[in-house]
Protein backbone atom coordinates (compact mmCIF):
# COMPACT_ATOMS: atom_id res chain seq x y z
CA UNK A 1 0.00 0.00 0.00
CA UNK A 2 1.54 3.76 -0.43
CA UNK A 3 -0.16 7.01 0.77
CA UNK A 4 0.72 10.13 -0.78
CA UNK A 5 1.66 12.88 1.66
CA UNK A 6 2.61 15.97 -0.27
CA UNK A 7 3.80 17.02 -3.41
CA UNK A 8 6.76 19.43 -3.99
CA UNK A 9 5.35 22.24 -6.66
CA UNK A 10 4.66 25.05 -4.66
CA UNK A 11 2.20 27.56 -5.44
CA UNK A 12 2.03 31.21 -6.30
CA UNK A 13 -1.02 32.04 -4.58
CA UNK A 14 -2.80 30.80 -1.09
CA UNK A 15 -5.64 28.12 -2.12
CA UNK A 16 -8.12 29.60 -0.21
CA UNK A 17 -10.85 27.73 -1.84
CA UNK A 18 -9.04 24.28 -1.60
CA UNK A 19 -8.90 25.53 2.47
CA UNK A 20 -12.46 26.60 2.46
CA UNK A 21 -14.00 23.02 0.51
CA UNK A 22 -11.48 21.23 3.76
CA UNK A 23 -13.05 23.31 6.42
CA UNK A 24 -16.86 23.16 4.76
CA UNK A 25 -16.39 19.30 3.94
CA UNK A 26 -14.67 18.72 7.91
CA UNK A 27 -17.76 20.75 9.18
CA UNK A 28 -20.56 19.07 7.53
CA UNK A 29 -19.03 15.80 8.94
CA UNK A 30 -18.60 16.89 12.51
CA UNK A 31 -22.31 18.13 12.71
CA UNK A 32 -23.43 14.59 11.54
CA UNK A 33 -21.18 12.59 13.32
CA UNK A 34 -22.76 13.82 16.71
CA UNK A 35 -26.08 13.35 15.59
CA UNK A 36 -27.32 10.19 16.79
CA UNK A 37 -27.50 7.09 14.59
CA UNK A 38 -30.32 7.10 13.19
CA UNK A 39 -30.73 10.84 13.02
CA UNK A 40 -27.26 9.92 10.91
CA UNK A 41 -28.79 7.81 8.28
CA UNK A 42 -31.76 10.27 7.86
CA UNK A 43 -29.71 13.06 7.21
CA UNK A 44 -27.48 11.29 4.52
CA UNK A 45 -30.87 9.72 2.43
CA UNK A 46 -31.95 13.10 2.51
CA UNK A 47 -28.82 15.38 1.30
CA UNK A 48 -26.93 11.64 -0.30
CA UNK A 49 -27.64 10.87 -4.39
CA UNK A 50 -29.76 8.30 -4.50
CA UNK A 51 -29.53 7.04 -8.15
CA UNK A 52 -33.55 5.67 -8.59
CA UNK A 53 -34.37 9.17 -6.95
CA UNK A 54 -32.99 10.83 -9.58
CA UNK A 55 -33.65 8.69 -12.76
CA UNK A 56 -37.49 8.64 -11.18
CA UNK A 57 -37.75 12.26 -9.90
CA UNK A 58 -39.85 10.88 -7.45
CA UNK A 59 -38.79 10.33 -3.35
CA UNK A 60 -38.06 7.22 -1.39
CA UNK A 61 -38.64 8.72 1.46
CA UNK A 62 -41.16 12.22 1.58
CA UNK A 63 -41.08 12.27 5.12
CA UNK A 64 -37.63 13.59 5.31
CA UNK A 65 -37.31 14.72 2.01
CA UNK A 66 -34.66 16.83 0.07
CA UNK A 67 -34.90 18.88 -3.36
CA UNK A 68 -33.87 15.61 -5.34
CA UNK A 69 -31.71 17.85 -8.10
CA UNK A 70 -29.65 19.17 -5.06
CA UNK A 71 -28.89 15.95 -3.99
CA UNK A 72 -25.67 15.50 -6.40
CA UNK A 73 -24.10 18.90 -4.93
CA UNK A 74 -24.84 18.09 -1.13
CA UNK A 75 -23.66 14.62 -1.78
CA UNK A 76 -20.30 16.11 -2.24
CA UNK A 77 -19.84 17.71 1.32
CA UNK A 78 -21.09 14.34 3.17
CA UNK A 79 -18.99 11.58 4.27
CA UNK A 80 -19.68 8.04 6.26
CA UNK A 81 -16.92 8.37 8.27
CA UNK A 82 -13.71 10.05 9.50
CA UNK A 83 -11.26 7.67 7.58
CA UNK A 84 -13.83 8.24 4.28
CA UNK A 85 -13.31 12.17 4.98
CA UNK A 86 -9.49 12.03 5.96
CA UNK A 87 -8.40 10.15 2.82
CA UNK A 88 -10.73 12.33 0.66
CA UNK A 89 -9.12 15.74 2.37
CA UNK A 90 -5.53 14.28 2.01
CA UNK A 91 -5.86 14.07 -1.56
CA UNK A 92 -7.98 17.45 -1.90
CA UNK A 93 -4.85 19.23 -0.38
CA UNK A 94 -2.58 17.61 -1.77
CA UNK A 95 -3.41 18.00 -5.21
CA UNK A 96 -6.18 20.43 -5.47
CA UNK A 97 -3.97 23.64 -4.61
CA UNK A 98 -1.88 23.48 -7.12
CA UNK A 99 -4.94 23.54 -10.01
CA UNK A 100 -6.60 25.93 -7.92
CA UNK A 101 -3.31 28.22 -8.71
CA UNK A 102 -3.32 27.16 -12.12
CA UNK A 103 -7.36 27.92 -12.82
CA UNK A 104 -8.01 30.78 -10.17
CA UNK A 105 -10.38 30.31 -7.57
CA UNK A 106 -13.93 30.96 -9.09
CA UNK A 107 -12.86 28.54 -12.06
CA UNK A 108 -11.95 25.77 -9.34
CA UNK A 109 -14.66 26.03 -7.62
CA UNK A 110 -16.71 25.67 -11.07
CA UNK A 111 -14.80 22.53 -12.15
CA UNK A 112 -14.59 21.33 -8.61
CA UNK A 113 -18.58 20.87 -8.73
CA UNK A 114 -18.82 20.01 -12.39
CA UNK A 115 -16.30 17.42 -12.03
CA UNK A 116 -18.42 16.24 -9.07
CA UNK A 117 -21.41 15.99 -11.13
CA UNK A 118 -19.94 13.88 -14.06
CA UNK A 119 -18.46 11.59 -11.03
CA UNK A 120 -22.51 11.37 -10.16
CA UNK A 121 -23.97 11.19 -13.71
CA UNK A 122 -21.46 8.03 -14.64
CA UNK A 123 -22.74 6.45 -11.60
CA UNK A 124 -26.58 6.94 -11.83
CA UNK A 125 -26.10 5.38 -15.48
CA UNK A 126 -24.62 2.37 -14.36
CA UNK A 127 -26.64 1.82 -11.30
CA UNK A 128 -29.86 3.80 -11.99
CA UNK A 129 -31.72 1.34 -9.61
CA UNK A 130 -30.10 1.49 -6.54
CA UNK A 131 -31.53 3.05 -3.87
CA UNK A 132 -28.06 3.34 -1.57
CA UNK A 133 -27.24 7.13 -1.11
CA UNK A 134 -23.87 8.23 -2.83
CA UNK A 135 -22.24 10.52 -0.40
CA UNK A 136 -18.33 11.56 -0.74
CA UNK A 137 -16.23 14.37 -1.93
CA UNK A 138 -14.38 11.51 -4.19
CA UNK A 139 -15.65 11.67 -7.25
CA UNK A 140 -15.40 15.84 -7.78
CA UNK A 141 -11.44 15.07 -5.87
CA UNK A 142 -11.27 12.56 -8.88
CA UNK A 143 -11.17 15.14 -11.08
CA UNK A 144 -8.43 17.49 -9.55
CA UNK A 145 -6.45 14.07 -10.32
CA UNK A 146 -7.19 14.11 -13.80
CA UNK A 147 -6.11 17.42 -13.79
CA UNK A 148 -2.96 16.94 -11.88
CA UNK A 149 -2.15 14.14 -14.26
CA UNK A 150 -2.41 16.52 -17.13
CA UNK A 151 -0.57 19.73 -15.96
CA UNK A 152 2.32 18.19 -13.71
CA UNK A 153 2.57 14.46 -14.35
CA UNK A 154 6.60 15.05 -13.68
CA UNK A 155 5.73 15.88 -10.42
CA UNK A 156 7.04 14.51 -7.47
CA UNK A 157 5.09 13.48 -4.84
CA UNK A 158 6.48 12.16 -1.25
CA UNK A 159 5.13 8.96 -1.00
CA UNK A 160 4.73 6.70 2.46
CA UNK A 161 5.05 2.70 1.15
CA UNK A 162 3.76 -0.22 3.80
CA UNK A 163 3.95 -3.63 2.85
CA UNK A 164 4.14 -5.90 5.79
CA UNK A 165 6.85 -4.86 7.82
CA UNK A 166 8.81 -3.06 4.92
CA UNK A 167 7.99 1.21 5.80
CA UNK A 168 9.38 3.89 3.87
CA UNK A 169 9.56 7.40 2.42
CA UNK A 170 9.56 7.60 -1.37
CA UNK A 171 9.30 10.19 -3.78
CA UNK A 172 7.68 8.92 -6.88
CA UNK A 173 6.48 10.34 -9.78
CA UNK A 174 2.49 11.87 -10.43
CA UNK A 175 1.63 10.28 -13.14
CA UNK A 176 2.83 6.89 -11.27
CA UNK A 177 0.54 7.44 -8.18
CA UNK A 178 -2.84 8.53 -10.08
CA UNK A 179 -2.38 6.41 -12.80
CA UNK A 180 -2.13 3.40 -10.23
CA UNK A 181 -4.62 4.96 -8.52
CA UNK A 182 -7.09 5.44 -12.19
CA UNK A 183 -5.91 1.73 -13.13
CA UNK A 184 -7.19 0.72 -9.69
CA UNK A 185 -10.36 2.38 -9.78
CA UNK A 186 -11.36 0.91 -12.85
CA UNK A 187 -10.48 -3.00 -12.78
CA UNK A 188 -12.69 -2.58 -9.01
CA UNK A 189 -15.52 -0.81 -10.70
CA UNK A 190 -15.34 -3.77 -12.98
CA UNK A 191 -15.48 -6.72 -10.46
CA UNK A 192 -17.92 -4.90 -8.06
CA UNK A 193 -21.95 -3.98 -8.58
CA UNK A 194 -21.47 -0.77 -7.11
CA UNK A 195 -25.45 -1.15 -5.54
CA UNK A 196 -25.46 -2.60 -2.80
CA UNK A 197 -23.25 0.12 -0.69
CA UNK A 198 -19.38 0.15 -0.39
CA UNK A 199 -17.33 2.38 -2.58
CA UNK A 200 -18.40 4.02 -5.56
CA UNK A 201 -15.67 3.02 -7.80
CA UNK A 202 -17.27 4.27 -11.40
CA UNK A 203 -18.02 7.79 -9.15
CA UNK A 204 -14.50 8.26 -9.03
CA UNK A 205 -13.73 7.00 -12.51
CA UNK A 206 -16.20 9.41 -13.72
CA UNK A 207 -14.45 12.30 -12.30
CA UNK A 208 -11.14 10.99 -13.06
CA UNK A 209 -12.27 10.82 -16.20
CA UNK A 210 -13.73 14.33 -16.53
CA UNK A 211 -10.83 16.14 -15.14
CA UNK A 212 -8.28 14.49 -17.59
CA UNK A 213 -9.92 14.86 -21.16
CA UNK A 214 -11.27 18.61 -20.16
CA UNK A 215 -7.82 19.30 -19.20
CA UNK A 216 -6.03 17.80 -22.26
CA UNK A 217 -9.02 19.66 -24.32
CA UNK A 218 -8.12 23.03 -23.33
CA UNK A 219 -4.36 23.00 -23.27
CA UNK A 220 -4.97 21.56 -26.85
CA UNK A 221 -6.95 24.44 -27.70
CA UNK A 222 -4.61 26.79 -26.17
CA UNK A 223 -1.64 25.39 -28.31
CA UNK A 224 -3.51 25.59 -31.38
CA UNK A 225 -4.75 29.31 -30.56
CA UNK A 226 -1.15 30.18 -29.71
CA UNK A 227 -0.26 28.74 -32.95
CA UNK A 228 -2.80 30.68 -35.21
CA UNK A 229 -1.40 33.78 -33.33
CA UNK A 230 1.98 33.51 -33.88
CA UNK A 231 1.42 33.03 -37.46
Amino acid sequence: MFFPLKDELPTQNKPYVTIALIAVNALVYLYSALLPRRSFMIFLYQYGVIPVEIVHLTELTPEFSAPILLTPFTSMFLHGGFMHLAGNMLYLWIFGNNIEDHLGPVKFIIFYLVSGLAAVLLFVLFSPGSNVPLVGASGAIAGILGAYLVLHPRARVLTLIWVFYFIRLVHIPASFILGFWFFYQLIMSAISTGSGGGVAWLAHVGGFAFGYVWFRFVLKRRRQFGATIIR
